[in-house]
C-alpha cells in the first residue's frame, strides 16, 4: 500500500516528486548534474550514507562487480559517519514513507538498492 509507515522507495532524483514519496532524501555524495536545488524538493541531502569515492570509482557501475560492491558498501555503512546517518534514515522510515533519491541511471545496480535492503533489515 502506498504511503504507509516504514515504506522505503527508491527513485531517480530527476523524476518529478509524487505525493506518495513522503520524506525525500538524496543519498548521493555529489550533487546531481543539471538539477537546481529547489527543483529537487528534498527534505535532506544525506551524503554520509553514499559510498566512498574510492569504492564508487572501483565499482564504476560494472554489473559483474555488483555483488562485491554491495558487500564492501555494507561494510562502509557499519562505520562512522555512515552508521549515524543510517540511523537517521531508519528514524525517517519509521515515521512514514521514505524515498531515497539518486542520480544513478541504473538504480537496480546502485548503492540505493543496497541501502533499501539494509534499512529493511534493521526494522
Amino acid at each position: 500500500m502506498a504511503g504507509h509507515r516504514g515504506e522505503i522507495r527508491q527513485r531517480r532524483v530527476y523524476e518529478p516528486p509524487e505525493a506518495e514519496d513522503g520524506a525525500r532524501v538524496l543519498v548521493d555524495r555529489l550533487w546531481p548534474r543539471g538539477l537546481a536545488k529547489d527543483a529537487a524538493r528534498l527534505d535532506e541531502w544525506c551524503k554520509d550514507v553514499a559510498p566512498s569515492k574510492e569504492l564508487r570509482t572501483w565499482y564504476g557501475h560494472r554489473p559483474e562487480r555488483y555483488e562485491e560492491f554491495a558487500g564492501r558498501y555494507r561494510r562502509e555503512l557499519d562505520a562512522s559517519p555512515a552508521a549515524e546517518a543510517l540511523a537517521g534514515l531508519r528514524e525517517r522510515a519509521a515515521a512514514g514513507p521514505l524515498t531515497l533519491l539518486t542520480a544513478t541511471k541504473e538504480t537496480a545496480l546502485s548503492h540505493v538498492t543496497v541501502l533499501v535492503e539494509v534499512l529493511g533489515e534493521g526494522s
